[in-house]
């Protein structure tokens, strides 16, 4: 009879504690071999999605494993992978219940490394000069998660600064972001990948005899006043996140047939999209893994040749998580 993982992972645990230790071992061996292992994402199963459905509860679910896991094989480095899930899922999602949040908080407390115990957990190198909070004026170190932030002005930033070096000490898991921010022409920036990517295409839209046909826009391209253009988007996430936004420029000698904006759906993907005066936007309460394509057409209202701006896709919940797309020009004839 075919089981869910929450099904598995009780059926195990139950048949250990009633001494069927043959059985439990055979469930568990399953359950390793159709699971996923990551160097970032830990180990994780591909099935374990939520739905409406109490039995598919992904943090629930990975609780359990954890529980299960170390219950029968103890096995400190399994463990440790289950327990990274739980947390990487934490960076881009909410743990949207009381009972998903206690029942995670008891997983990672429960087996596995201590990870609470590490008070000095990185080493930090930038242009070979070691980052010390202590020393730093105006940075407070959260206590419990050793958190900080610092900044330096763009008169101190340095070519060498550019060599960083972190070195992880004793167990458990830590991450960071570093950001550079800097002053560009919208053409002249060149596509950033993270695990969101955005490719942005423009294409020439013309209804003929037989049927509607699109051609990718290019420098040879003759655009006119009044021709319609197609923007195609094309985004990649490679895990599951909440809260995400999307905006995408458009050139000022363009405007959007459709204004209205609204809640829409496509493809299995929920957003509320919403159209501004020089920008096209897109808000994604839940964002699964996936490949995603987004279209919409604008009309060529003006002459001239214009920056037509770029797509940037970023995460409220976890900031690091951003990427934006190529800048591009059109020239209007």
């Amino acid at each position: 009879m075919h089981r869910g993982l929450y099904s598995k992972g009780m059926l195990a645990l139950i048949l250990h504690r009633v001494d069927d230790t043959k059985t439990s071992a055979k469930i568990l061996r399953s359950l390793k071999e159709n699971s996923i292992t990551s160097e970032e994402l830990g180990m994780y199963w591909k099935e374990n999605t939520a739905s409406w459905y109490w039995y598919q509860a992904p943090v629930e679910t990975q609780a359990l494993m954890i529980e299960a896991f170390g219950e029968i094989e103890n096995d400190i480095k399994t463990i440790d992978n289950l327990k990274i899930w739980l947390l990487k899922n934490k960076q881009t999602n909410q743990w949207s219940t009381t009972k998903a949040t206690t029942e995670a908080v008891y997983a990672l407390l429960l087996q596995g490394s201590d990870w609470l115990s590490v008070t000095d957990a990185v080493d930090v190198l930038i242009g070979g000069q070691k980052i010390e909070p202590s020393k730093l004026e105006s940075v407070k170190v959260e206590a419990g998660t050793g958190y900080f932030k610092t900044s330096w002005d763009g008169s101190e930033v340095k070519p060498k600064m550019a060599e960083v070096k972190i070195s992880k000490k004793g167990e458990g898991i830590a991450w960071g972001a570093l950001y550079w921010q800097y002053f560009e022409d919208l053409d002249k920036i060149t596509s950033a990948e993270t695990p969101l990517k955005l490719k942005k295409k423009l294409f020439l839209k013309k209804n003929t005899d037989t049927g509607e046909e699109i051609s990718e826009i290019t420098s040879k391209t003759d655009l006119k006043v009044g021709d319609l253009v197609r923007v195609r988007i094309e985004l990649r996430s490679d895990r599951d996140m909440e809260f995400v936004h999307m905006k995408d420029m458009r050139a000022a000698g363009m405007e959007p047939i459709n204004v209205f904006s609204q809640y829409k759906w496509q493809d299995g993907l929920g957003y509320y999209g919403s159209t501004k005066d020089a920008s096209t936007n897109f808000f994604f309460d839940y964002l699964p893994k996936g490949v995603y394509i987004f279209e919409y057409d604008l009309r060529v209202n003006n002459a001239g040749e214009f920056s037509n701006g770029i797509t940037t896709i970023q995460s409220m919940y976890a900031p690091e998580f951003s990427s934006h797309s190529e800048g591009v020009r059109v020239e209007v004839n």
